[in-house]
């Protein structure tokens, strides 16, 4: 009966969360009538099977990113090659540019020799590649370990490769992006890095896909409010982006 009624529970847990995108404890507890204790196992566990991501209080939708690097790179493909050509508007040639190792912005890579000169600083083996062939394009390519799933470098020597660089803008992908639990990703290493990213920018702007936006994946980068442009591909409903625009984002 117990294993019944836990079952239940997660049932209703799931599906309070696919209505409102967010559930929290307190309410949780007193819809189903048991202890905020009970309903934080329940969270827990259905975390740990990767039905939900869990924050302070509650939890959030799971981000629906794959992790392997060419699942990502299709993944929603036409929304990310959409992004790209929006996020062109604002590089401006002579610029400094960081691109981090997302997949969306491996596909402005391939936009950024129509800008002329440039120096592009990256820790992406796809984005410096898809460079090298521009000889108005300056590479630097960070160090660090060889993340084979993800296609690029990782560690304390890419993490300290952005601390000595200040940008005029990066681009900056993500796993999920939500009003109150910030931007966030999958790996605490790749957290590490877009924060030493987002440290050593003038200009930020996140790469976010709209099945990304109210989503969170379980290593912060940065706050929301962190970010200065939000690049999605429409149409994402003006209720949905109120809340990014209500920190101060501009919203493209």
């Amino acid at each position: 009966m117990h294993a019944m009624l836990k079952h239940e529970r997660f049932r209703r847990i799931l599906d309070q969360l696919q209505r409102h995108g967010q559930v929290q404890l307190g309410e949780l507890g007193t819809a189903l009538d048991v202890s905020e204790d009970t309903i934080r196992r329940d969270i827990d566990e259905l975390a740990r099977q990767g039905a939900l991501t869990r924050i302070r209080g509650g939890a959030l939708l799971p981000s629906p990113i794959p992790n392997a690097y060419q699942a990502r790179e299709q993944h929603d493909a036409v929304a990310k090659q959409d992004i790209a050509r929006k996020a062109l508007a604002l590089v401006a040639e002579g610029q400094l540019v960081i691109l981090d190792g997302g997949t969306t912005a491996g596909w402005l890579a391939r936009q950024l020799p129509a800008m002329g000169k440039l120096t592009v600083a990256t820790h992406s083996l796809p984005a410096a590649l898809a460079l090298l062939d521009h000889p108005a394009i300056e590479v630097r390519m960070a160090g660090g370990r060889v993340h084979a799933q993800y296609r690029v470098n990782l560690g304390a020597e890419t993490v300290d490769f952005y601390r000595h660089l200040l940008a005029d803008v990066c681009f900056i992908g993500t796993y999920g992006l939500h009003p109150s639990a910030g931007l966030t990703v999958a790996d605490a290493e790749e957290a590490a890095v877009k924060r030493a990213i987002v440290n050593a920018s003038k200009h930020v702007v996140a790469l976010v896909t709209p099945q990304k936006l109210g989503t969170a994946a379980s290593y912060v980068v940065c706050e929301a409010g962190r970010i200065d442009t939000l690049v999605t591909a429409g149409p994402v409903p003006d209720a949905e982006l109120a809340p990014y625009r209500d920190l101060g984002i501009r919203v493209l």
